[in-house]
């Protein structure tokens, strides 16, 4: 993991790298401090790809060359175009999935309750299904993420499902929520 000290220098490693992950963040934020620190454990992993992080409270030429208005944001380059961004402090395993191109499935805590069949449909830049993540993950609830941003067909499946667009929606056992609904989240997975 290398950190980015201008446009520049993202420009030079863009140059001299097929892909690069860029985390931008601002240091004494809470979600940019937790982001860092879990994408910082991902580098120690992940041997074969180029890790950079900007801090934008120091860089200030990065964000507004890609209309980049909140931080965390982990930001994917491949030949220099900017292709995905993930948004939020997400968990070391999730940065990794994101990485490595595979989907990510949240593990239990709890190995004895009946475990409900859960998927929560985001997009990449939507703050609120961060949070219902956060959620789930602090309750050890297991769920599996479908990315609607990057799958069509399964947009296509959200909106028929609950007759609307807009992310997060969680599935818990064909019953959908949208958007974040502590209560009956709480409620249908039996969350005190």
């Amino acid at each position: 993991m290398k950190k980015i000290g201008s446009l520049k220098e993202l420009q030079e490693a863009n140059s001299t790298n097929d892909t690069i992950w860029l985390l931008l963040y601002k240091s004494g934020s809470e979600q940019s401090n937790c982001a860092f620190e879990n994408f910082q454990k991902v580098s120690d992993e992940i041997k074969n790809a180029f890790l950079y992080f900007a801090d934008v409270s120091k860089v200030r030429d990065i964000h507004p060359e890609y209309g980049i208005t909140s931080v965390p944001l982990l930001m994917k380059f491949e030949n220099g175009k900017l292709k995905k961004t993930l948004k939020g402090c997400h968990r070391p395993e999730q940065f990794k999935a994101a990485i490595e191109g595979q989907s990510f499935v949240s593990a239990s805590g709890e190995k004895n309750k009946a475990q409900k069949n859960v998927v929560v449909y985001t997009t990449p830049t939507c703050s609120w299904c961060t949070t219902v993540k956060r959620h789930l993950d602090t309750n050890g609830v297991r769920y599996r993420e479908v990315n609607v941003a990057a799958n069509a067909k399964a947009a296509e499946a959200m909106v028929k499902k609950s007759g609307q667009q807009g992310v997060p929606q969680t599935e818990i056992d064909g019953q959908i929520i949208v958007g974040f609904d502590k209560t009956r989240i709480n409620i249908l997975l039996g969350i005190n």
